[in-house]
């Protein structure tokens, strides 16, 4: 039996972890620590057995530090992350306390403690764009060149990951995922968001860049591979998971108004983001061949049940759209910024 502390828990990735860990190792405990910003959901990890949930933030290292102790932490799983790439653009400080600073603080509690396992979990952008012609995909040996403020904390927390493995030893792990979706995704992100406003026969907002790609997993095959390198990944080692499946904005649009059967009328185009990155694509062949892991979830099933999840779950969604903190139709309308 392994007691672990799972960092941003009432987030999306993190809800989902926590649900299935709880189905595939029932013996074991969970904390599930979150600051609750305004994309952390309480209500999404309440009442399941084994969970004891703790309101903190990664940045405080001294309540981090107790917390392992108390509850005899084995293994630490960090999604903890400010991660809304157009937030990142208004207020860019925000996402280098938590992404930087606060990963920072959670490694000093780790440190001081002592744990078997810090699993961190990154992202695809931390090496910058592919062009969209290209059949180049990112490998684990690719430099890291972030283009916005999201991608440069990211990237900068993953390095202080690594500088706590050389200097002192921490037994960590680090993953880098393709964009993920599935349920109880913060109605900001595209999938969601374009689902519901279509829900209310709303315009979805396409960036002009309508071409511009992204590699899609369902968030069950993410937490699936991160259990299979705690289980089998080697210590101080990065793991790439993805799945070769790109789809372009336009596309995401396209299915989703397919789906609930509503016009394509509904598109409309606004101002790029500044900074928007063209494509990314991850090389997960090391994955597969150290640990086992392949996707098990196809771009058709989890779209659909995704979608299909958010038209049953409406109570959930309606009370936290008026939370995001960025109205993506008007962010960039006359803001005056470039592409960066």
């Amino acid at each position: 039996m392994r007691s672990l502390l799972v960092t941003g828990a009432a987030g999306f990735i993190g809800t989902n972890f926590v649900r299935y860990w709880r189905e595939q190792h029932p013996d074991d405990t969970i904390v599930a620590l979150d600051a609750l910003t305004y994309a952390g959901v309480r209500e999404n990890i309440d009442g399941l057995e084994g969970v004891t949930f703790v309101h903190a933030d990664i940045g405080d290292s001294d309540t981090v530090a107790r917390t392992l102790e108390a509850h005899t932490v084995d293994v630490i799983v960090n999604f903890a992350a400010e991660s809304h790439n157009s937030l990142a653009v208004l207020d860019p400080a925000r996402f280098f306390r938590t992404n930087v600073l606060g990963t920072q603080a959670l490694c000093e509690a780790a440190r001081r403690v002592g744990v078997s396992r810090f699993h961190h979990v990154s992202t695809c952008e931390v090496y910058g764009d592919l062009d969209l012609d290209t059949d180049e995909v990112f490998t684990e040996q690719s430099p890291y060149r972030p283009r916005t403020p999201y991608n440069a904390s990211k990237a900068g927390g993953d390095h202080v990951v690594r500088a706590y493995r050389e200097t002192w030893g921490v037994p960590v792990t680090i993953t880098n995922c393709a964009n993920n979706y599935g349920p109880f995704q913060f109605p900001e992100k595209v999938i969601p968001y374009f689902t519901t406003l279509a829900l209310q026969d709303e315009s979805l907002p396409m960036y002009a860049s309508t071409e511009n790609r992204r590699e899609w997993i369902h968030a069950v095959d993410h937490c699936r591979a991160i259990d299979l390198v705690l289980d089998r990944g080697r210590i101080g080692e990065t793991y790439h998971v993805g799945t070769g499946v790109e789809r372009s904005i336009e596309e995401i649009a396209d299915t989703v108004l397919g789906h609930l059967g509503k016009p394509a009328s509904l598109k409309t185009i606004v101002p790029d983001r500044p900074g928007h990155d063209r494509r990314y694509v991850l090389d997960w062949s090391k994955i597969r061949r150290e640990v086992g892991w392949e996707p098990s979830i196809a771009w058709g099933e989890g779209i659909a049940a995704t979608i299909d999840w958010y038209v049953a779950n409406p109570d959930w969604w309606r009370p936290l759209r008026d939370r995001a903190p960025v109205a993506e139709e008007a962010a960039w309308a006359g803001a005056g910024m470039g592409h960066g």
